[in-house]
Parts: C-alpha cells; structure tokens; sequence
C-alpha cells in the first residue's frame, strides 16, 4: 500500500508547490492632497484603522510584508496610530462628497 502512496507523491511535496505571488497593499500613484480639516482627517484615519484591524495590508513602506516570504513585521504601534500616519502621508484615497447647496424660501 505505501508504494502505490509512492508512486502519486514525487519527490518532496512542500518544494513541489507552486509559488505563490505575495500581496502587496494598493498605494496611490500620486499622494493625496493634504487633509486640512481635523474632522475629516479624524473620520478617514477612523475608516482606515476599521480596515487595518479587518486585516488590510499597512501602506507605510517600514510595514509592508518582504516581497520574497511574505512576512509581515511587527505592529509596533497601535493600528490607529498606524492610520493616522498613512493618511498623513498622503497614502490613503478618499472621497469628499460633494456639498448640498442650501434651499431658499420663496
């Protein structure tokens, strides 16, 4: 019976597996503009920490997994930290809806 489980496995198994490409976050081509109101800096920095502990990869190049293993380094600060820093930098997207503009009575 081994040499019939012989015959299906050649040679070692775990070299034989295909290699994989390692993910690598999204970054933006160019930065985004600077956030210059505190409230909406607070609620990207919120959404992107949301996503950060939901496991999306860091943009932050000292925590981005080596391209070869795939392994990630140490958090070594808190994740909020680690959002407010990426928005910072310019290397979040977002989004500002547009404003509504006020109805007038007639």
């Amino acid at each position: 019976m081994s040499d019939d489980l012989d015959a299906l496995f050649d040679g070692d198994t775990v070299s034989a597996a295909p290699k994989l490409p390692v993910a690598m976050p999204r970054t933006p081509a160019e930065p985004a503009p600077p956030i210059t109101n505190r409230f909406l800096f607070v609620d990207v920095a919120a959404r992107r920490a949301k996503q950060l502990r939901r496991g999306a990869l860091p943009r932050l190049e000292q925590l981005r997994p080596d391209p070869n293993t795939g392994e990630r380094p140490p958090a070594t600060e808190r994740l909020e930290r680690i959002a407010m820093e990426e928005v910072d930098k310019g290397l979040i997207e977002y989004d500002v809806p547009p404003q509504k503009k006020p109805e007038t009575e007639e």
